[in-house]
C-alpha cells in the first residue's frame, strides 16, 4: 500500500480550521491516507487538496472501497492482513466513530459549588461566621450569660441558612433546565440512513456508518457525516444551517465545476446521488463545532459585576466604619481610664475591649445586605418560571439577569427574522399584479376560468418538488425552494398538485441545470394528437423566447417592443426588491413538432408568456414590531447573515433594521478592515451580508470591547460560536440544529423573534426588583451603621444604643 501523501505546505497556514484535527494517527494502518488530510479538504472546503490526493477516485481505492460494491459488512481486515472479531474496527481506530464523546454532564455538587461562588455570599458568610461567634461569646461570658435561654447564636445560624437556600435554590433551577435541555434533545439521533455494502442497498443508524462507507442519498434526507461527492443527477443540497448561505448549492464532480464537498447537516433538496464518506464522529463538519461549545467558560454577567463592586465598595466602607470607630472608642475609653481617680483593673479593661472589637465586627457584618442574593434567586426563579411560559426555555439562570442589561441584539436572517421557507410574494400573471402574498387567493380568483387552469397545470406539472414529512415529521414540500414556493401558492389557490400530475403524464422532461436557467416538461394536451410545452426558469431567458403573451381575458396576443419593456420593468422591480423572479410560459404544438423536439435541448422557442413571480423568504409575523419595541427600549438590532447583500439589505429595510444613515457591508470587507476601522464602522453598522462565522465572532468580540452586552440570535450550526462567544445566546428551539441549541443559553422554543423582547422585558424586571431591594436594605443598613457610630462615639460609657446582638437580628 503506498505511504500517506505528504501535507501540503504553503496556501495551509493560511487555513483556519475550527478545531484542531484530532483522532488516531494511521502510520502503521492499511489506509493510503490519514483521517487529517481527509478533514484538511472540508475545513474550509478547499478543490485543491481533493485534486493532490487523485480526486473521489483515488480516495476510494485509500480507503480500500470499491464505489459500486461498498464495504464489506464483515469487514475484519486488520493491518497486518489478521483478522479482528468486531467488524471494522482497525477503520474504526484509525478514522473513528460517528459518534461523539459523551460530554461531561455537570453534577449537583458543581452546580452548587458555583452558585456558592459568588463575593457577596462569601462574605456572608464570614458574618455568618462572625455573628455566631459573638453570639455564643455574648451567651457565655458576656452580658446574657445568666438568661435561661441562650439565643445568641440564632442569628450566626440564621444567616448561613439564608446562604444555603440561595445556594440551593440557583443549583436546582440550573439543575431542572439542563434536564428539560436533555429532554429537548433526545431523540435527535435516532434515525437510520442507506449505505451499499456488499453490492446491496442497506439500511443502518447513523451511528454504524464508518469512513469509506458509500452513502446514498435522496431529497429529504439530512446528511450525517461529511463526504465526497460521486456520483448522482441533478443533486442540490441546502447548507444554510451549517454555512449560512440560504442559496441551495448544486453538488457534482470537479470535471463538472461543482462543490463536490457535502457536509454533515445539509439537506437534500433535490436529486439523488452517492458520495464516499471522508469524516464521521468529532472528525466531521458538525462534530468539530459540536466539540468546540463544549470548550466554554461562562464568564460574569453584568448585574454580578455590579453587584461584585457593591460588594466590595460595602466591604471597603464597612471596613473603613469599623477601624474608625475602634481607634475612637479604643482612645476615649484610653483617655476615660488616665482622667479617673483610680486606674481600672486589666481584666475590666480586657473585656470592655473586647466588648469594642465585637462591636466595630458587627458594623462590618451589618453593613453587608444579607437578603440580596436571596431576593437576586428568588426574582431570577419567578423570572425564568415565566419566561417559559412566554417560550423561552432559560439553560442558564444567569442569562436572564444578563438580558436585562442587553445593549445590541445580532441576529441571523434565514430561519430568525425570516421563516426559511421562500413564498410568492408579488407576481404578474396576464396584465394583473399581486402586490403581497396576502393577496394570492384574491387575485387568484379574478383570473379568468381557462388561465387559472392553466397556472395551475404549469405550476404542478413542470416541477419536481413533491409533498411529504420533513425531519421533525411536518408534512411540507421537499425539493428545490424555488419549486416548493410554486407549489405552496397553488396550494393556497387550491391546487391539488397529485391529481394534476396524475392526469397530465410527461412525455418528456428537460430538468432544471444552471447552464440553461430552465425547465421544460411536455405533456399530452386536451385535443387528441396535441401536446403541451410548459417552461419555467429565469424570467429574461422565458421573455426572450416568447412571441406572443395572455392579456387581461386570457386571450393570446402579439408580444410587441412596448408590451415587451412592460414585462421587463416589472423583472427589474421585483429583483430591485430582492425577490428571486421566476417566469412561466407555454405553447401547443401537434405530434409532428413533437417528433422533431430534441432529447437534449428543450424547444423553447415561440412561446406564449403566462406571467412573473418574485419568490422571497418573507419575514415572521410579528418580527418589525418587535425591532420596534428594542429600539424603544435603547437596544440596537443588527442582521448578519451569509445571503447577498442586495437580499440583505431589503429584508432589514422591510424589518426596520436598516435605517436612515445605517451602512450595510459584505464579510469580505469587515475582514480586510483593521480592527480601529472596524471600530470607527460599527457605531453605523446596522447589516452584515456574505458572512462567515468568524466574521459573527469578530463582530461579537469588537462590540464587547467597546463594553456593549451582546445576545446574538440564530439558528444554525454557523451561528454557534457566536452564540457561545455573546454575553446571551438565543437559539431556535423547532429549527434549531442541536449544535446551536447546545451553544445557546436561551431556546426561543417557539421560534419567534418576538420572544427576545419579552426575554428583555424579564431580564430587566429582574434588575429593578434587585434595585427597590438595595433601595430598601441599604437605607437599613447605612441608618444602623451611622445610629451605632454615632451613638457610640457620643455616650458616656462607649455603649452603642443597639447592642451587637440587636443590630445582628
Amino acid at each position: 500500500m503506498a505511504p500517506p501523501p505528504p501535507a501540503t505546505g504553503g496556501g495551509s497556514n493560511e487555513r483556519t480550521p475550527l478545531l484542531p484535527s484530532g483522532g488516531s494517527q494511521s502510520g502503521n494502518s492499511p489506509f493510503g491516507v490519514t483521517p487529517q488530510r481527509l478533514t484538511h479538504m472540508l475545513d474550509p472546503k478547499d478543490p485543491d487538496s481533493l485534486r493532490e490526493l487523485g480526486g473521489p477516485e483515488a480516495i476510494c481505492k485509500a480507503l480500500m472501497v470499491d464505489p459500486k460494491v461498498g464495504l464489506k459488512q464483515r469487514e475484519q481486515i486488520g493491518s497486518d492482513g489478521s483478522y479482528h472479531s468486531e467488524p471494522f474496527q482497525v477503520r474504526r481506530e484509525v478514522f473513528g466513530r460517528n459518534t461523539l464523546p459523551e460530554s461531561q454532564s455537570v453534577t449537583f455538587l458543581q452546580l452548587l459549588s458555583a452558585a456558592y461562588n459568588d463575593r457577596t455570599l462569601i462574605m456572608l458568610t464570614i458574618a455568618s461566621a462572625v455573628s455566631l461567634a459573638v453570639g455564643i461569646y455574648d451567651d457565655t461570658w458576656g452580658s446574657h450569660k445568666d438568661d435561661a435561654v441562650k439565643v445568641g447564636w440564632v442569628e450566626g445560624a440564621a444567616i448561613f441558612l439564608a446562604v444555603l437556600v440561595v445556594c440551593f435554590t440557583n443549583a436546582i433551577n440550573d439543575y431542572q433546565k439542563e434536564k428539560q435541555f436533555q429532554k429537548l434533545n433526545a431523540k435527535k439521533e435516532d434515525r437510520t440512513v442507506k449505505v451499499r455494502r456488499d453490492g446491496n442497498e442497506v439500511e443502518i443508524g447513523v451511528q454504524e456508518v464508518n469512513v469509506g462507507d458509500i452513502l446514498l442519498i435522496e431529497p429529504g434526507d439530512i446528511v450525517p457525516v461529511d463526504g465526497v461527492y460521486l456520483t448522482g443527477h441533478n443533486m442540490t443540497c441546502d447548507e444554510s444551517s451549517a454555512t449560512g448561505e440560504s442559496d441551495a448549492i448544486k453538488k457534482g464532480t470537479l470535471d463538472e465545476d461543482r462543490d463536490p464537498f457535502i457536509l454533515s447537516g445539509a439537506k437534500v433538496l433535490e436529486g439523488v446521488g452517492s458520495m464516499v464518506v471522508v469524516a464521521v464522529g468529532s472528525q466531521s463538519f458538525y462534530g468539530k463545532i459540536m466539540m468546540a461549545m463544549r470548550q466554554g467558560e461562562s464568564s460574569e454577567t453584568p448585574l454580578q459585576r455590579k453587584l461584585d463592586v457593591l460588594a466590595e465598595q460595602i466591604a471597603k466602607y464597612g471596613m473603613s466604619a469599623a477601624i474608625l470607630l475602634l481607634i475612637t472608642l479604643t482612645i476615649k475609653y484610653l483617655v476615660s481610664c488616665a482622667l479617673a481617680p483610680e486606674f481600672p483593673p486589666y481584666s475590666i479593661m480586657f473585656s470592655h475591649f473586647v466588648s469594642i472589637v465585637i462591636e466595630a465586627i458587627t458594623v462590618v457584618v451589618v453593613a453587608v445586605p444579607e437578603g440580596l442574593p436571596m431576593a437576586v434567586t428568588i426574582a431570577l426563579a419567578y423570572a425564568t418560571t415565566k419566561m417559559l411560559k412566554d417560550g423561552n426555555l432559560v439553560r442558564q439562570l444567569a442569562a436572564c439577569e444578563t438580558m436585562g442589561g442587553a445593549t445590541v441584539v445580532c441576529t441571523d436572517k434565514t430561519g430568525t427574522l425570516t421563516q426559511n421557507k421562500m413564498t410568492v410574494v408579488r407576481g404578474f400573471i396576464a396584465e394583473r399584479e399581486m402586490r403581497s402574498r396576502s393577496d394570492v387567493q384574491s387575485f387568484f380568483e379574478q383570473l379568468p376560468k381557462d388561465l387559472q387552469k392553466l397556472l395551475m397545470q404549469t405550476i404542478a406539472i413542470n416541477s419536481t418538488a413533491f409533498e411529504g414529512p420533513d425531519e421533525r415529521g411536518h408534512i411540507d414540500f421537499i425539493g428545490s425552494k424555488s419549486e416548493c414556493a410554486l407549489l405552496g401558492f397553488g396550494k393556497v389557490c387550491g391546487l391539488d398538485y397529485r391529481s394534476t400530475r396524475a392526469d397530465h403524464k410527461p412525455v418528456r422532461v428537460y430538468p432544471f441545470s444552471s447552464e440553461k436557467k430552465t425547465m421544460t416538461t411536455i405533456v399530452p394536451a386536451e385535443s387528441e394528437g396535441t401536446f403541451r410545452i410548459h417552461a419555467k426558469g429565469a424570467s429574461e431567458i422565458i421573455l426572450r423566447s416568447c412571441t406572443k403573451y395572455l392579456d387581461r381575458d386570457g386571450q393570446v396576443q402579439e408580444l410587441d417592443e412596448t408590451q415587451r419593456n412592460e414585462f421587463l420593468r416589472y423583472i427589474s422591480t421585483f429583483a430591485n426588491n430582492a425577490l428571486r423572479t421566476f417566469a412561466l410560459a407555454y405553447k401547443n404544438i401537434d405530434s409532428s413538432e413533437l417528433d422533431c423536439c430534441s432529447d437534449d435541448e428543450a424547444p423553447l422557442s415561440d412561446l406564449i408568456w403566462i406571467g412573473v413571480v418574485g419568490i422571497q423568504d418573507p419575514l415572521r409575523p410579528g418580527v418589525r414590531q418587535a425591532v420596534e419595541d428594542c429600539h424603544h427600549a435603547g437596544v440596537i438590532v443588527r442582521m448578519i447573515t451569509g445571503d447577498n447583500i442586495e437580499t440583505a439589505r431589503a429584508i432589514a429595510r422591510d424589518a426596520g433594521i436598516l435605517t436612515k444613515g445605517g451602512q450595510a457591508v459584505t464579510g469580505p470587507q469587515w475582514r480586510a478592515m483593521s480592527p480601529e476601522e472596524q471600530h470607527a464602522l460599527l457605531p453605523r453598522l446596522q447589516v452584515m451580508a456574505r458572512s462567515s462565522p468568524m466574521d459573527k465572532q469578530i463582530m461579537v468580540q469588537r462590540l464587547q470591547e467597546r463594553n456593549e452586552v451582546v445576545a446574538m440570535t440564530g439558528d444554525g450550526t454557523n451561528d454557534s460560536p457566536a452564540l457561545k462567544l455573546a454575553d446571551v445566546g438565543f437559539s431556535m428551539g423547532i429549527a434549531g440544529t442541536e449544535v446551536a441549541k447546545e451553544a445557546s443559553d436561551i431556546i426561543l422554543m417557539d421560534d419567534d423573534f418576538k420572544s427576545i423582547v419579552k426575554a428583555l422585558r424579564w431580564g430587566r424586571a429582574v434588575n429593578d426588583s434587585v434595585r427597590k431591594f438595595l433601595q430598601f436594605q441599604l437605607t437599613v443598613n447605612i441608618t444602623a451603621v451611622l445610629l451605632t457610630f454615632i451613638s457610640s462615639v457620643f455616650s458616656s460609657d462607649g455603649q452603642s444604643a443597639l447592642t451587637a446582638v440587636q443590630l445582628l437580628w
